[in-house]
């Protein structure tokens, strides 16, 4: 039997071309056209038609942070405000046990009292001081008068001389009395020259321990001294605290600013009144504040640290440094969207507008807010006048 060939493996048909070579091509270079001409775009606007700009995102929110301290010692009754809660100017914060001061407010009040009537018995003791020396007067008028008719009836041999002797001893006396009764009146003089009831030393002095005794009753109860939010409360009630104890802060959010850390090569072109547009990135880029170059820093961050760099020793590396700058921002926009201190910003300065100053402008007289004068407190001063005219 003879053996049969296997049959041939069948040959693979030709793979047909796959896509037009010249569409893709094509397709490559409209793609390639596209992207020159956006670049070209880009690059006109950037450089030509964009108004020049300086951006950072080493910016952080600063802001006021008003320490409420303990003026006197005290042991807390009372707290009124605490952490995230917002207060006005004036608002109660927290009270303080008041019963020392009111007994030395007490004391202080016995002490005025006191003292006008001891003023009050000065001008009269001035008065009978006066009567005294006219009484004294008197007497050695009368002394002097009796000894010139003795003198005169001695001559004739009407009287002794031992009763002249007398006569003339009781001038001596009454001119010695006349001289005491005027030391006195001098002394009581002296006292009240040249003042009445109110304005002597002793009644001032008085008024002014009376105003320190209120004074000290007024910082028992301690109020916000600026509208913000409440922060850093460390006081608890019953807490015995000494006078410069810090108890809480207040941060008013509607005054905070950016202090944006420039590259000293971007410092060229900023000035003063710039316009400034900030994103946060607690809200993102769908809510933008807007504001103005406030300052620029007298030194860069080193210059104003502990340990300041020392250039001029050792291997020296170059470093650019940064310097900040303070951006004043919309108080509107701050209060429909609140930033907190710390927060981290992205801010653009248009530096199109060159006209401004690269320094800041003179500082104001006057910081922001003030404190409250317990001393000029209207009642006190009415106290003080009501206590002088019981006692006149």
């Amino acid at each position: 039997m003879t053996e049969t060939a296997p049959p041939a493996p069948a040959t693979p048909a030709a793979d047909p071309p796959r896509g037009n070579p010249q569409a893709r091509k094509r397709l490559l270079t409209i793609l390639a056209l596209v992207v020159v001409i956006g670049l070209v775009v880009w690059a006109v606007y950037h450089f030509l038609l964009a108004s020049p700009q300086e951006e950072t995102d080493d910016a952080y929110v600063a802001g006021d942070i008003v320490a409420v301290t303990a003026r006197d010692p005290g042991t807390v009754l009372a707290i009124h405000a605490d952490n995230t809660q917002s207060v006005k100017t004036g608002q109660p914060l927290i009270d303080l046990d008041p019963d020392t001061v009111n007994v030395n407010l007490a004391a202080a009040e016995a002490e005025l009292a006191r003292a006008v009537r001891t003023t009050r018995a000065s001008f009269t003791r001035l008065g009978e001081t006066g009567a005294a020396v006219g009484q004294a007067q008197a007497e050695l008028d009368r002394a002097t008068n009796d000894y010139a008719r003795r003198r005169s009836a001695a001559a004739e041999g009407a009287i002794s001389g031992e009763e002249l002797s007398h006569a003339a001893d009781a001038v001596k006396v009454a001119r010695a009395n006349v001289a005491l009764a005027r030391s006195q009146q001098a002394q009581s003089q002296t006292a009240v020259q040249g003042t009445d009831v109110g304005t002597n030393p002793a009644v001032l002095s008085a008024i002014a321990a009376y105003r320190r005794a209120a004074i000290a009753r007024g910082h028992m109860h301690i109020v916000a001294p600026t509208d913000g939010v409440v922060a850093q409360r460390t006081v608890q009630i019953g807490q015995q605290i000494a006078a410069g104890t810090p108890l809480m802060a207040v941060v008013p959010l509607d005054r905070v600013w950016v202090d944006a850390n420039f590259r000293e090569t971007q410092l060229k072109d900023l000035r003063i009144g710039q316009a400034v547009t900030v994103t946060a990135d607690t809200y993102g880029s769908d809510i933008v504040y807007h504001g103005r170059v406030a300052g620029v820093g007298a030194g860069s961050g080193n210059a104003f640290a502990l340990l300041p760099p020392q250039n001029a020793s050792g291997n020296w590396i170059k470093i650019v440094q940064r310097v900040p700058v303070r951006i004043a921002l919309n108080r509107d926009e701050l209060r429909r969207n609140p930033l907190r201190i710390g927060l981290s910003v992205t801010a653009t300065v248009d530096t199109a507008d060159r006209g401004g100053a690269r320094l800041g402008a003179l500082a104001p007289a006057a910081m922001r807010g003030t404190q409250g004068d317990v001393s000029a407190d209207p009642l006190v001063e009415a106290r003080i006048r009501q206590i002088i005219a019981a006692n006149r």
